[in-house]
C-alpha cells in the first residue's frame, strides 16, 4: 500500500485511540509549579549532521513486504533525496532528570532531538517544536515528515523559511531511553484479541492478558514507570526550549500533543510565544470521559460519528464502496464472523475480530483510506484478509517482518503514569456493557482498553492543568469529523486555557494542519506574527 506523507503523519497520531482507556487527571486544576526548569540543569547541546535520518524515517512510511528489500532501499533513498532537497538535518541528545523534583539524583533520560533547517536566513524567528501525539509517537520522525516538500504534505515554505523545525522523541519513546515491555508476540496477541469479550470467561481472559502485560512492564521498569508522565515531559519541553536557545516556546502539537502543550502552558505561561494545538484533548475529562461516550464528546462517540460519515459516503458512492447501503451492518457482521471463524491469511496470520476492528479504526483517521476500508471488508468476505492486515498494520506499526515499534509500550507507560483513576475491574465490566449499548461498534472496546491502567502498579503522577494565566493567545484547532479527538473538546480546551482561540475545520479525519489552505493561512499568520485569527473562525473542506 502506498503510504503518503500525510498518511504517515496520521499513523503517528493514530495511537491516540489506545490513550483513551487510561487518561486520568487530578479532580481539580493543580496549583502552577515553578515556571522554569531548575537553573542548575545544563541544557547545552552539540548538534551534529545526521543526513541519513530522512531515509531512516521515510523507510518506516513505506509499505512493507511489497518489493524486495534492495529495491525498497533504493526507492527510499531516492525519495529522501528528492523530498528533502534544500533541508539540512542535525541531531543531538539532551540528558534530562528522570524526576524533575529531584534533578540532582544523577538519574537521567537521554532525549533524542532533530533540527531541520531550510536556508540560512540569519533573522529566523527561532525554533518550532513539534509533538505528533500518541502518546508514544516519535517527534523526530514527525519532524522529518513535516519537513518534506509542501506538495507532499510538509510544512509550507513560509514556516520552514522562518523557523528551525525541531522534533523530539519524548522520554520513553523510540530513541529516547525507550520503554521496553512487550514482545512482538505479545502485541500480535493484543491486537488480534477480541476487542469486546462478551462472556465472563472471555472477559476474565482479557483481564489475565492485561495483567501479564502490566507485569512485564513492572518487571522491566519497576518504580521508574512513574517517571514517564506528561508532567515530567512538560518540564522536558521547557529544557528543550532552553537547549535550542529560545526565550519563549513556539510549538505545534497534534492530538495528545495538545494535552502536552496545554500542561506546558499551565506550568510555564510566561515562556509561551505561540502554541498551535491541532486535534484538541480536554485535560479535564478523565478516563471515562475521554474514552467512552458517557459524556458528550467521548472517543466512542467520536468514532461512531466518523463511522456514520463513512457509511453515508458508502451509500452515496456505490462505485467506490462495494458494501451497499448499510455499511454498518456489513462491518458489524464482518467483525462477528471473524470472531466466530477467523479468516486465514498469509504468514500464518488469521484475521480475527481484533484485526478487523483495528482495520476499521485505522481507516477512520484518514478520509482517503475510506475506499481501502470498503474494499478490505468486501475482500474479507471473499476469504482474502490482506487488505484488513494492511490497514491494521498501518495503525499498529507492524512491519513486514512482524516487528513493532515501541510506541505501544510507551503509550501504556505514559497514559498509566498519568492516570489516577480509581476504577476497578468490575466497574470496567459494567462500563463495557453500558457502552456496548450506547456505542455499538466502539464503546465496549474502548471501555475494555482501560484494563491496563486499572491494573497498573506504582504511584500515578497526574498532570496539572488549568488556566495559562499571562500567556498570549493559544490557537486551538478542531475538526468536526475527528474520531479520536472529537470536536467538542476544542472549545473546552480553549476555555480551560483562558487565552484559547478556536479554529473550526468542517471536514473528516484526525487533525488538519497543513492540509487546508484556509487553516494554513490562519496558522501561518499566528506563528509568524503571533496574530491569532478571530475566535470562532470556520474553514471548510476545499478552502
Amino acid at each position: 500500500m502506498k503510504r503518503t506523507p500525510r498518511i504517515a503523519i496520521a499513523v503517528l497520531l493514530a495511537t491516540a485511540v489506545t490513550a483513551a482507556g487510561c487518561n486520568g487527571v487530578t479532580e481539580e486544576p493543580a496549583e502552577p509549579e515553578p515556571t522554569h526548569a531548575p537553573a542548575a540543569w545544563d541544557t547545552d547541546v552539540v548538534w551534529e549532521p545526521c543526513p541519513e535520518l530522512p531515509r531512516e524515517a521515510l523507510s518506516q512510511a513505506m509499505p512493507a513486504g511489497v518489493l524486495p528489500g534492495i529495491v525498497m532501499d533504493l526507492i527510499t533513498g531516492v525519495a529522501a533525496s528528492l523530498l528533502t532537497a534544500g533541508r539540512t538535518y542535525e541531531c543531538t541528545t539532551l540528558p534530562v532528570p528522570q524526576d524533575w523534583a529531584e534533578p540532582d539524583s544523577g538519574d537521567t533520560f537521554d532525549l533524542a532531538l532533530v533540527r531541520v533547517r531550510k536556508g540560512d536566513d540569519p533573522d529566523r524567528i527561532g525554533s518550532l517544536v513539534v509533538n505528533p501525539g500518541g502518546p508514544g509517537a516519535s517527534g523526530v520522525d514527525a519532524a522529518v515528515y513535516l519537513s518534506l516538500q509542501p506538495l507532499l504534505g510538509g510544512l509550507p515554505d513560509a514556516v520552514m523559511d522562518d523557523f528551525d523545525l525541531v522534533g523530539f522523541d519524548p522520554r520513553g519513546v523510540a530513541r529516547s531511553s525507550p520503554v521496553s515491555c512487550f514482545t512482538d508476540a505479545d502485541l500480535d496477541e493484543s491486537f488480534g484479541a477480541d476487542p469486546d469479550p462478551v462472556s465472563d470467561a472471555d472477559f476474565d481472559a482479557a483481564v489475565d492478558a492485561a495483567q501479564q502485560r502490566v507485569d512485564k512492564c513492572d518487571d522491566a521498569h519497576g518504580d521508574g514507570l512513574s517517571y514517564y508522565s506528561t508532567r515530567q515531559t512538560a518540564h522536558d519541553l521547557d529544557a528543550i526550549r532552553e537547549a535550542v536557545g529560545d526565550e519563549q516556546l513556539s510549538y505545534l502539537g497534534y492530538s495528545y500533543g495538545t494535552l502536552l502543550g496545554a500542561v506546558y502552558a499551565h506550568l510555564y505561561p510566561d515562556n509561551v510565544r505561540a502554541l498551535v494545538l491541532d486535534g484538541a484533548v480536554d485535560p479535564s475529562r478523565g478516563v471515562e470521559g475521554a474514552a467512552e461516550g458517557a459524556t458528550e464528546g467521548g472517543q466512542a462517540a467520536g468514532f461512531e460519528r466518523a463511522f456514520d460519515n463513512f457509511a453515508a459516503w458508502c451509500a452515496a458512492t456505490p462505485g467506490q464502496c462495494p458494501l451497499g447501503d448499510d455499511a454498518r451492518a456489513v462491518v458489524t457482521d464482518a467483525i462477528e464472523q471473524a470472531r466466530q471463524d477467523p479468516v486465514p491469511g498469509p504468514g500464518d496470520r488469521d484475521a480475527t475480530a481484533g484485526w478487523v476492528f483495528y482495520a476499521v479504526v485505522s481507516s477512520l483517521y484518514v478520509e482517503e483510506l475510506w475506499p481501502q476500508l470498503a474494499t478490505a471488508i468486501h475482500d474479507l468476505g471473499q476469504g482474502d484478509p490482506r487488505g484488513v492486515f494492511t490497514l491494521a498494520d498501518l495503525y499498529s506499526g507492524r512491519d513486514g517482518n512482524g516487528s513493532y515499534p515501541n510506541m505501544f509500550d510507551a503509550n501504556a507507560a505514559i497514559n498509566c503514569a498519568d492516570s489516577d483513576s480509581e476504577l476497578t475491574v468490575a466497574e470496567v465490566r459494567t462500563r463495557q456493557e453500558q457502552q456496548r449499548e450506547a456505542h455499538p461498534l466502539f464503546g465496549a472496546p474502548l471501555a475494555v482498553m482501560a484494563l491496563e491502567c486499572v491494573l497498573w502498579p506504582g504511584e500515578p503522577d497526574p498532570y496539572p492543568y488549568g488556566e495559562a494565566e499571562g500567556a498570549p493567545p493559544i490557537l486551538v484547532i478542531g475538526t468536526t469529523g475527528d474520531p479520536a479527538t472529537p470536536y467538542e473538546s476544542t472549545p473546552r480546551l480553549a476555555d480551560l486555557l483562558g487565552t484559547g482561540v478556536v479554529l473550526t475545520y468542517e471536514g473528516e479525519g484526525h487533525t488538519v494542519y497543513p492540509q487546508s489552505g484556509c487553516v494554513n493561512d490562519a496558522v501561518h499568520s499566528y506563528l509568524l506574527d503571533v496574530t491569532a485569527p478571530e475566535d470562532g473562525l470556520t474553514c471548510s473542506t476545499g478552502s
